[in-house]
C-alpha cells in the first residue's frame, strides 16, 4: 500500500508541476510540451531518480500513448469547424497523405546515405517523425497574441489531425519491414485503402449515433454526459480497429460530426475533452522524458542535429511545396506551413512501438526521435512568431474575450451560441439592431465593448471592435457572420 501511495504522490506531483510550469512557458513564449519533457527528464533515472524505468515502462508508454492519442484526436475534431476546414479540405488531404509519404521517403534516403541506416530503418525513422502537432503551434501563437493569415491556421489544424493515421500506418508498416514480418510496402496499399475508407465511414456513423444518443437520452445528471462520450470514443476506436478500419481516423471523423451538430451540453463537453487531451499530452511527454537517457542523447547529438536540420530545412519544405505548391497558397504561406510543422505526441507513441519491438537499432531510433522532437519544439516552436512576422503572414489579433456566462443547450434552447467580432469597416458598424434586419431565429444576446458588457436593444448602435454573443437556431453561424461582418459597399 505504501508503494501505491508513493506512486500516487509522485505522479500527482509531476502532473501539478507540469501544469503550473506551463504558465511560465506561456509568458516566455516557450511551448508547454517542451517543459513537460524537461519535467520528465528531471524526475527520471538520469535526473533526481524519483522515477525509474524498465521494460514494463516502455510497454505502458505504448498503451498509454494509444489511449492518449484517441482523446487528443477527439478533442481536435470537436473543435474543427466544417466551414473553415472545407475551404482547405483538398490541400489538407494531400498534405496529410502525400506530404507524409514524401517526408518519410526523403528522410529515409538521407538516413541511408548520410547516417548509416538501412533504407528500411531510415524510412521507419522518417515515418516516425513525419506527423505534426498543431497544439504546440497554437499555444505559442496564443501566448504571443499572433494570428496567422486566413487559410494557414485551418490547414495546419486539418493536416495535424489527418496525418496522424497516415504516419501511424507507415510507421507500423516500415516497422514490420524492418523486423521481417512484412514483405513489401506495396502489398500493404490495399490494407491502407481499406482502413481509411472504413475508418471514415464508421466514424461518420458513430458520430451521428452519438449525437442522437446525447440529445435524446435525457440523463438525470449533467456530469454523466462526459462519461457517456468517453465511453463512446473508446468504443468507436476499439470496434473500428476490430473491423480492420483505422480507429484513429474513425475517432476524428466522429468528433467532427459531433462537434458540428446541434448538441446538448456542447460547450461543457468541449471544455471537458480539451482537458482530457491536455492530460494525454502531458502524460506522453512526461513519460518520454522519464524513458530517455541524457547520456545516450549526447552520443546521438551530432546525428540528431543533422537529422533535425535536414527535416526542418529540406524534408518538410519539400513535402509542403510538392503537395500544395500549385494551390492557392503563396510561397510565403508554404514557407510558414513548413516552419510550423512541429513534432509532437505521435512521434513519441511510434517511438515507443519501435522500442518495444526490439529491432537491432531500436534504441538509436528512439533517442533520435526524442532529439528531433525536442529540437523541433524548441527551435521551431519558439521561432513561430518571429518567422510569421518575417514572412508577413500575420493578421491583427487581440486577446479573446470570454463572456461571463455559461449557457448550455437545453430542450428550450435549440441553437448555437457563437462569438462574432465586428472589425472596422464591417456592415454592422454604425447601424442599429433594427437596421440589420436579421433573420427571426437570430438573437444578439450580449455586446462586449471596451471591457463592458451591454444588453442590446432595438436602437443600440454597433461600434467597430465590438464582440457579439449571438444565438442562432436554424441560420448557420457563418451566414450571420457574413451578414454582420462583411465590408460595407
Amino acid at each position: 500500500m505504501q508503494s501505491f501511495e508513493h506512486s500516487l504522490i509522485v505522479g500527482a506531483a509531476l502532473l501539478v508541476m507540469s501544469v503550473a510550469i506551463s504558465k511560465a512557458g506561456s509568458r516566455l513564449g516557450i511551448p508547454a510540451l517542451l517543459l513537460f519533457i524537461v519535467v520528465g527528464l528531471t524526475a527520471g533515472p538520469s535526473g533526481l531518480g524519483i522515477v525509474t524505468s524498465s521494460d514494463a515502462t516502455y510497454e505502458l508508454a505504448q498503451e498509454l500513448g494509444i489511449f492518449a492519442l484517441v482523446f487528443i484526436l477527439f478533442s481536435g475534431g470537436m473543435e474543427t469547424r466544417i466551414q473553415a476546414a472545407r475551404k482547405v479540405l483538398w490541400p489538407g488531404l494531400i498534405l496529410s497523405t502525400l506530404g507524409v509519404v514524401i517526408a518519410s521517403a526523403v528522410v529515409g534516403i538521407f538516413a541511408r546515405v548520410a547516417l548509416g541506416f538501412t533504407l528500411e530503418e531510415g524510412c521507419l525513422l522518417g515515418a516516425t517523425i513525419a506527423s505534426t502537432d498543431v497544439a504546440a503551434v497554437f499555444s505559442v501563437l496564443r501566448a504571443k497574441n499572433v494570428s496567422l493569415k486566413e487559410g494557414i491556421a485551418p490547414l495546419l489544424e486539418l493536416e495535424s489531425a489527418l496525418n496522424d493515421p497516415m504516419a501511424i500506418f507507415l510507421g507500423i508498416a516500415f516497422l514490420g519491414l524492418t523486423a521481417g514480418s512484412n514483405k513489401s510496402i506495396l502489398g500493404l496499399l490495399p490494407l491502407f485503402v481499406k482502413q481509411m475508407l472504413l475508418g471514415g465511414v464508421f466514424g461518420w456513423v458513430s458520430g451521428r449515433g452519438a449525437v442522437l444518443l446525447i440529445n435524446r437520452i435525457r440523463l438525470e445528471y449533467d456530469g454523466l454526459y462526459p462519461v457517456l462520450t468517453m465511453g463512446w470514443i473508446v468504443l468507436t476506436y476499439a470496434v473500428s480497429q476490430s473491423l480492420g478500419a483505422s480507429g484513429f481516423l474513425a475517432v476524428y471523423v466522429a468528433a467532427i460530426v459531433i462537434g458540428n451538430a446541434n448538441l446538448l451540453h456542447r460547450k461543457s463537453l468541449v471544455h471537458f475533452h480539451e482537458g482530457i487531451a491536455w492530460l494525454g499530452q502531458i502524460c506522453m511527454f512526461l513519460v518520454m522524458g522519464l524513458m530517455v537517457n541524457p547520456h545516450a542523447l549526447l552520443r546521438v547529438a551530432p546525428t540528431g542535429l543533422a537529422l533535425s536540420a535536414f527535416l526542418i530545412l529540406v524534408a518538410r519544405p519539400l513535402s509542403v511545396f510538392a503537395s500544395i505548391g500549385l494551390s492557392r497558397f503563396s510561397v510565403r504561406d508554404c514557407l510558414m506551413i513548413s516552419w510550423a510543422g512541429l513534432r509532437g505526441a505521435v512521434p513519441i507513441i511510434l517511438a515507443s512501438y519501435v522500442l518495444v519491438s526490439r529491432i537491432i537499432r531500436a534504441t538509436d531510433i528512439f533517442n533520435l526521435v526524442f532529439f528531433v522532437t525536442f529540437v523541433s519544439v524548441l527551435l521551431q516552436g519558439t521561432g513561430i512568431p518571429l518567422v510569421a512576422r518575417w514572412l508577413k503572414v500575420v493578421e491583427p489579433s487581440r486577446p479573446r474575450f470570454r463572456f461571463p456566462i455559461e449557457m448550455n443547450q437545453t430542450e428550450s434552447l435549440k441553437g448555437k451560441l457563437v462569438e462574432i467580432p465586428v472589425p472596422a469597416g464591417a456592415q454592422a458598424v454604425g447601424k442599429s439592431l433594427l437596421e440589420l434586419d436579421l433573420p427571426k431565429d437570430v438573437l444578439i444576446v450580449l455586446i462586449q465593448r471596451e471591457g463592458d458588457i451591454l444588453v442590446p436593444r432595438g436602437g443600440t448602435l454597433f461600434n467597430a471592435n465590438d464582440t457579439l454573443l449571438v444565438l442562432c437556431e436554424r441560420t448557420s453561424p457563418e451566414t450571420i457572420r457574413a451578414r454582420l461582418v462583411q465590408a460595407q459597399a
